[in-house]
């Protein structure tokens, strides 16, 4: 039995509408930037749009609904709109009359194909009410920061619902955005790592990389999805097991169910924790999930079913839940848990500060030693050798030579007649005549 979502028409009347306009499942998804199975599962009614997609999805379906003062159901045009140039996905675009504004969506991933792609948990409403498919407050940290963040800059200019919002400085954006995805990442990151001072860690690290790459987050289409990457790498990473204060968790949640939930998720690997939270927890597609987490949509599949099982295991209000409903306890659960640290990051100006003086020292740094070795290269010229001196042979030794030895020692004989010799006149026939002794 499907459930008719708040902002969009029923199941059966999406498909109508869809029909009616004479248009394909395929040139929907192609519009919206999502995959033709994720337009049959929105019209089925097995999934439901989150956040700035629902929004899109909801005006154009209103765009394919039938005008009071005219006669036939306005023609749908299907055009494909680039962003400019660079890397940057193009966007897809669907306008009903020429006055009224177009509705775009990024680009997701397509899913490959050849290999049989898992069942996609799906999203049904809890036993004790409608499925509410809009995004949930900020502070839970599970919303669609996307979404929420042109809502809220709208309401504060007074501007209307997909209006153009007045341009801003870099400073002022970036302190926007912090504001809106730091609270919802530091209780993410606590989620993946049970730290405290891990998780503030990984959330300033990663705004002060997107504020030393400002130019690229800024023009990317989803720069929460850009910090909230970073965030994750750098809190699961494996190197931070060595470190001292990040050996043991802190201090775990009062409540017995939150301390369960905690445990349970810090028992899982590091890849099947991170894609629950974000399936589960920030609300992403599969197709998205799996772009994220940079493995296939089957890959992400079972990695999905299989920590759903193993949270059933040690979770006991998810043992007796039907798989297709997990999910939506799953989110409740993340929702209800208050941890027993505060997680309070610090202001944006700090953050952006902090980079900043990171990125001048590392200036400097770099700077002194390259100095360092122009002077070390130009002392090693100015004093090596202008011309080459051959190094001397080393000594080898002679064989078959006798050793050096000195005179003989006088006998006694000997002695006496060298004496005499020597007393004996030098010269003259005296010395040769005979003498009578």
């Amino acid at each position: 039995m499907t459930q008719r979502v708040e902002g969009l028409p029923a199941p059966k009347e999406r498909r109508r509408l869809r029909e009616a306009a004479e248009l394909t499942p395929e040139q929907v998804a192609s519009a919206m930037g999502v995959t033709t199975s994720t337009v049959r599962s929105w019209e089925s009614g097995r999934t439901h749009p989150r956040g700035r997609k629902r929004e899109l999805y909801a005006d154009f379906l209103a765009g394919l609904a039938p005008r009071p003062d005219a006669p036939e159901p306005a023609a749908v045009a299907v055009t494909a709109a680039a962003d400019g140039p660079g890397p940057e996905p193009a966007r897809r675009a669907i306008a009903t009359t020429p006055e009224e504004p177009r509705a775009t969506a990024r680009t997701e991933p397509p899913e490959p194909t050849g290999a049989a792609t898992p069942a996609e948990p799906t999203r049904t409403a809890a036993p004790d009410g409608p499925t509410d498919t809009s995004a949930p407050d900020e502070s839970t940290g599970m919303a669609e920061p996307a979404a929420e963040a042109e809502a809220e800059a709208e309401a504060a200019a007074g501007l209307p619902a997909g209006a153009p919002a007045p341009p801003r400085g870099p400073a002022e954006a970036f302190d926007a955005l912090y504001a809106l995805a730091a609270p919802g990442l530091a209780r993410q990151t606590y989620l993946l790592t049970g730290r405290r001072r891990l998780a503030l860690e990984s959330v300033e690290r990663a705004f002060r990389q997107a504020w030393a790459q400002w130019p690229d987050v800024a023009a990317d289409p989803d720069p929460v999805g850009w910090v909230r990457a970073a965030a994750y790498e750098y809190a699961l990473s494996p190197w931070h097991r060595f470190r001292r204060a990040h050996r043991h968790p802190d201090k775990p949640p009062a409540e017995p169910a939150d301390r369960i939930l905690l445990d349970a998720m810090l028992a899982l690997p590091t890849v099947h924790r991170r894609t629950v939270l974000l399936y589960d927890g920030v609300g992403l597609d599969l197709p998205d999930t799996a772009a994220e987490t940079e493995a296939s949509t089957p890959a992400t599949g079972n990695r999905l079913l299989n920590a759903h099982a193993d949270l059933a295991d040690r979770i006991p209000e998810l043992a007796g839940v039907p798989p297709e409903e997990q999910s939506a306890l799953l989110r409740d659960l993340f929702d209800a848990l208050r941890p027993a640290v505060v997680l309070d990051p610090r202001p944006a100006s700090a953050v952006r500060g902090h980079g900043e003086r990171r990125t001048r020292q590392w200036t400097r740094a770099t700077l002194s030693l390259t100095a360092v070795i122009a002077a070390a290269t130009a002392y090693t010229a100015s004093t090596a050798p202008t011309r080459y001196e051959p190094p001397r042979a080393p000594g080898e030794s002679v064989s078959g030579v006798p050793p050096l030895s000195g005179p003989q020692q006088l006998t006694e004989r000997s002695r006496l007649l060298h004496d005499k010799l020597r007393a004996d006149p030098e010269a003259g026939p005296a010395r040769i005549a005979p003498r009578i002794e």
